[in-house]
């Protein structure tokens, strides 16, 4: 005869066992996703920051004004942020002087 009491035991144990596993790869699969994730966003980061780069010096090298320049460095490791806030201030230059343009214009 089987003590009810030992069959509980048994498959409370078999239970908790297959669960922690099933928590274990789930939590696996998750690290390895949010890993994939952050190794993508860093390369699409770094792809855009070349395109940019490449773009600007298309830019300058097509511009016939040579007050209007660009420079960006040749280094790896691009500060985004200050590279978008020199772009913005290019702009807003830009911008000031089209301004002034369009009002000597008759």
């Amino acid at each position: 005869m089987s003590n009810p009491l030992n069959e509980a035991f048994i498959f409370g144990k078999a239970f908790a066992e297959v669960f922690t596993e099933k928590v274990e790869d789930s939590l696996t699969n998750l690290l390895s996703d949010i890993g994939k994730f952050d190794t993508e966003t860093r390369e699409r980061l770094k792809e855009f920051a070349q395109e940019v780069k490449n773009r600007a010096e298309a830019t300058k090298q097509s511009s016939s004004n040579p007050n209007t320049t660009i420079t960006v460095e040749a280094d790896s490791s691009i500060d985004l942020q200050e590279l978008l806030d020199e772009l913005r201030s290019e702009i807003a230059r830009l911008k000031a002087e089209l301004n002034n343009y369009r009002q000597k214009q008759p």
